[in-house]
């Protein structure tokens, strides 16, 4: 193992030479700086402004969606999507354990309760054929709904987690919940510029969501946005993004308890030259897989997840899997001792604490993809061409 790891140390420092080695950098070659001054030259620095709208229009033209909603976070914008389909108490969550705490904290936040499932090996989401098994074994029929027979809650609801940009099996999820009736949200954080059958993730079902953190593909310093095809959808959360607050009126009339989950428009500014420079952004992404898949030909110790069949995904963190999984946590510390943002994947949620009374599948296929998963440098300024 010591050898293979001198050989990939030093085909790294050839391929970073000075570079920025940290997990993911953003990138930032285009106007930022430009829309920056003129947002705050024009004072208009808050959720009111004309970038917040262009950068609606630019995702929404972009993943071919009629709407777009511009979020605070990614974290927001499920939470109010939850509030949206009247998520509460008595009711469940389906969701990957593999992904990361915001996608069950947007749950809790509600007073819901996240129930686990397991995912497959290829895409990485959540597995069609033990989601069917699980949902025969613990649900039961109650009118037009399924509920959990041994808590009595309704599963109101699944997300589907496109994880780390990989497109979860999506068309065979939707048919399943069809049969128990059970709603469908889009979990795209990780996603942007990803597409499976060419169609942009996040857009297959009611509602999706992206995120615009500082390690995202593209990023306004945070972040997110809502994407969904329905008009009612679209204005009510734009609505209860401000807090409620009735238009085409001077006086403060909310009329509904809302949220200050818009995005700034100081944060669209930056989304909006980030956008315009997204085609060199995902090709430099793509050209981070190439070169790992390269270096690591003649690696006996790890090997480089691809994308699936029918899929175009951004390679966000590009994934290693560690063939000893023994060796996970000393190849992650060797290369972090060299400089270079080796990372752990995002642990399954079922194994922590704050999540130990919550439902859940016999978990097998995360625990093992997270025993042997490790996140490389990912930066687009490693392969980034002008």
């Amino acid at each position: 193992m010591i050898k293979s790891q001198r050989n990939l140390l030093n085909s790294l420092k050839k391929v970073f030479n000075n570079k920025s080695a940290r997990l993911h950098d953003p990138l930032f070659k285009g106007n930022e700086k430009k829309y920056l001054t003129n947002c705050i030259e024009s004072s208009f620095v808050s959720y009111v402004g004309n970038y917040v709208s262009s950068f609606e229009n630019k995702l929404a033209k972009y993943t071919k969606s009629k709407y777009a909603v511009a979020t605070s976070s990614g974290t927001s914008a499920l939470h109010l999507i939850m509030k949206y389909l009247e998520v509460g108490k008595n009711d469940e969550i389906l969701m990957p354990t593999s992904t990361y705490v915001a996608t069950a904290s947007s749950v809790i936040y509600c007073n819901a309760t996240p129930n686990f499932v397991d995912i497959e090996n290829e895409n990485l989401g959540i597995c069609p054929k033990k989601l069917r098994l699980y949902l025969d074994r613990i649900s039961k029929k109650k009118g037009k709904y399924s509920y959990n027979k041994k808590t009595g809650k309704k599963i109101k609801a699944l997300i589907v987690v496109h994880l780390y940009g990989f497109p979860s099996k999506i068309l065979e999820i939707k048919k399943i919940c069809r049969i128990y009736n059970i709603k469908i949200i889009e979990d795209a954080a990780e996603a942007l510029g990803s597409f499976y059958r060419k169609k942009h993730l996040g857009t297959f079902s009611d509602a999706g969501i992206l995120s615009f953190n500082g390690n995202k593909t593209i990023t306004c310093g945070g972040g997110g946005a809502i994407i969904t095809n329905d008009k009612k959808m679209a204005k009510k959360l734009k609505h209860l993004s401000v807090h409620a607050k009735k238009s085409g009126s001077d006086d403060h009339v909310h009329d509904e308890i809302g949220f200050n989950y818009r995005m700034t428009n100081l944060s669209a500014a930056v989304g909006c030259a980030q956008m315009e420079n997204l085609k060199k952004i995902l090709k430099a992404k793509r050209k981070n897989y190439e070169t790992y898949e390269k270096i690591l030909q003649e690696n006996k110790e790890i090997s480089i997840l691809k994308e699936p069949k029918q899929s175009k995904t951004n390679y966000w963190l590009i994934i290693g899997l560690v063939k000893n999984n023994k060796f996970k946590k000393k190849i992650i510390n060797y290369y972090k001792s060299k400089g270079f943002g080796f990372r752990s994947t995002w642990r399954p949620l079922h194994t922590l604490k704050i999540f130990k009374s919550c439902p859940r599948d016999k978990i097998n296929n995360a625990n093992i993809f997270f025993n042997k998963a490790v996140n490389f440098p990912s930066s687009p300024i490693i392969n980034y061409e002008k």
